[in-house]
C-alpha cells in the first residue's frame, strides 16, 4: 500500500494582506499531479485544511476541488482530519456527499467514520468506532487500520485535565490523556493490516517557525513521542510548518509540513509531502516529495545601504520571490524611496530600514517640550521604522487619538514583524 501524507494547507491564507490563492492552487495541481505519478492508494491529510474557522468561498471552493481530484472519482480513499484553525463542523459540512466516493471527513477526537456511507466500488469501511477505522483500498492486498486525531484540545476532548493551574501539571496530563487514547486505539492495529494513525497535536521535540499562527503551540499541550502507539507503520501529523521526523518515538512519526513557506522566518526551507509504502509485518519505506509551487520566501540584508538595494532590485534579483527587505543606513528612508523599491521589485513585502545611529537620541527628553502630539507621533515612527510615517497612518492615528471610529491601515498591523509565537 502506498500512502501519501500532506497537511497544514491554510488555505485562505495571506502574506501581508497579499492572497495567495492562486499558489495555493498551483500546491493542489502540484499535490494532484504527485499522486498520480507515485500511484498513491490512499492519502492523508493531517489538518488545518483552512487558515481561519470562516474560510473564504475561494478556499473553499478548492478544497473542495482538490479532494475531488484526490480522490479520482471515488478509486482513491482520501481521510482528512481537522486541526485547530479548523471548524470542525464546516469541514464535515459536506460529508454526507463526501463518503459516498470514499472521502472521510472528521472534526472531533472520537468521531466515528462509520456515521455515514461509503458506496463508491472499491472503497470499502469494513469496521469502525470512536477514533479508528478499517478501509479496504482498491488495487491493495491488505486493509488499513487507521487511528485518527483531530485536534485534541481540551475542549474538542470534552473533558477537564486537571483541576491545577500549573502548566508542568496540566502538560504531564494532557500527554498521558493522549498516549491513553493511542495505547487504547491501537489495540485495533493486527500483524496482518497496514497500521496508521493521522493526528493534529504539537509533539516534544517538534522544531516550529514563526508561521504557527496558533492560540497554543507547545506549551501546556505538548505530548512526549514516548506516548506513541509503537506498533504503527507510520504516524502522519500536522501542526508545525516544517517537514521532519521526531526522533525518540517508538515508530516513524513525522510532520509533513505546510506546502507553502507562511512567514520568513521560513525563507530557504525546503516544502515536502510524504510517500509511505507499507505492507503488513514489515518496516515501511518513507521518502519524502519535494515540493516546487507557490513563490520562494527570501530575506535581504542590505549591509552596505540604501544604493546596494537599490541595486539588487535593478538588477532583477529573486524576481518570482515574496522579499523581506532590511537597509542597514544612517539616514531615515523617505516615502519616495520605498516607493521606488516597490516599483522596481513589485514581490518586496517588508522594507525595514535599520538605523546605525542609536535610536533614542532621535527622540529626547528635552525636545519634546510643546510638540503637537502629531509631531511627536511622527518622530516617534521615524525613530523606529527608520522611514516617514505615511500620510493614512498618521491621519488614523489622529482619528484614533479623536474617538472616531476608522479603519486601521496595513501598517498598524506590524504583519509578519508582529506574529507571535504562542508558548
Amino acid at each position: 500500500m502506498r500512502i501519501l501524507h500532506t497537511s497544514d494547507w491554510h488555505l485562505g491564507r495571506s502574506l501581508e494582506q497579499i492572497s495567495r490563492i492562486d499558489e495555493q492552487r498551483e500546491f493542489i495541481d502540484c499535490l494532484c499531479k504527485i499522486v498520480e505519478e507515485q500511484n498513491i492508494d490512499l492519502v492523508l491529510v493531517a489538518g488545518d485544511i483552512y487558515d481561519t474557522y470562516n474560510p473564504s468561498a475561494a478556499a473553499e471552493e478548492l478544497f473542495y476541488e482538490a479532494m475531488d481530484r484526490l480522490n479520482n472519482k471515488g478509486r482513491r480513499p482520501v481521510v482528512v482530519i481537522a486541526g485547530n484553525h479548523d471548524n470542525p463542523e464546516r469541514l464535515c459540512a459536506a460529508s454526507p456527499l463526501a463518503y459516498k466516493n470514499g472521502i472521510i471527513l472528521l472534526g472531533y477526537p472520537g468521531s466515528d467514520a462509520g456515521e455515514f456511507k461509503i458506496s463508491t466500488e472499491g472503497i470499502r469501511l469494513i469496521e469502525s468506532g470512536p477514533g479508528w477505522l478499517e478501509l479496504t483500498v482498491p488495487g491493495c492486498d491488505h486493509t488499513a487500520v487507521i487511528i485518527t486525531l483531530p485536534y485534541p484540545s481540551e475542549s474538542r476532548l470534552e473533558e477537564l485535565l486537571t483541576q491545577q493551574a500549573d502548566e508542568a501539571c496540566l502538560q504531564k496530563a494532557y500527554s498521558e490523556k493522549i498516549g491513553s487514547i493511542f495505547s487504547a486505539l491501537s489495540q485495533k492495529f493486527r500483524e496482518d493490516t497496514v497500521n496508521l494513525a493521522l493526528g493534529h497535536i504539537f509533539l516534544r521535540g517538534g522544531r516550529e517557525s514563526q508561521s504557527e499562527r496558533t492560540l497554543q503551540v507547545g506549551g501546556p499541550l505538548t505530548v512526549d513521542p514516548g506516548v506513541l502507539s509503537a506498533n504503527a507503520h507510520f504516524i502522519a501529523l500536522g501542526h508545525l510548518h516544517r517537514p521532519q521526523e521526531i526522533k525518540g518515538a517508538a515508530c516513524p512519526v513525522f510532520y509533513s509540513g505546510s506546502p507553502l513557506a507562511y512567514s520568513f522566518s521560513e525563507a530557504g526551507y525546503s516544502k515536502a509531502v510524504f510517500v509511505v509504502d507499507a505492507i503488513p509485518g514489515q518496516k515501511a519505506e518513507i521518502k519524502p516529495v519535494y515540493l516546487d509551487c507557490g513563490k520562494p520566501l527570501k530575506k535581504w540584508i542590505a549591509t552596505e545601504g540604501i544604493n546596494q538595494a537599490l541595486h539588487w532590485c535593478e538588477e532583477g534579483r529573486d524576481p518570482h520571490a515574496w522579499v523581506d527587505l532590511e537597509i542597514v543606513t544612517d539616514r531615515v528612508l523617505a516615502i519616495e524611496e520605498q516607493k521606488r523599491f516597490r516599483a522596481l521589485h513589485p514581490g518586496i513585502i517588508n522594507i525595514r530600514p535599520r538605523l546605525k545611529q542609536d535610536a533614542s537620541a532621535v527622540i529626547r527628553s528635552d525636545n519634546r517640550e510643546g510638540k503637537k502630539i502629531d509631531k511627536l507621533f511622527s518622530d516617534h515612527y521615524r525613530s523606529r521604522m527608520g522611514s516617514e510615517i505615511p500620510e493614512e497612518l498618521l491621519k488614523a492615528f489622529l482619528e484614533v487619538l479623536n474617538g472616531e471610529d476608522t479603519a486601521v491601515p496595513a501598517e498598524m498591523g506590524g504583519g509578519e514583524a508582529n506574529e507571535t509565537q504562542a508558548s
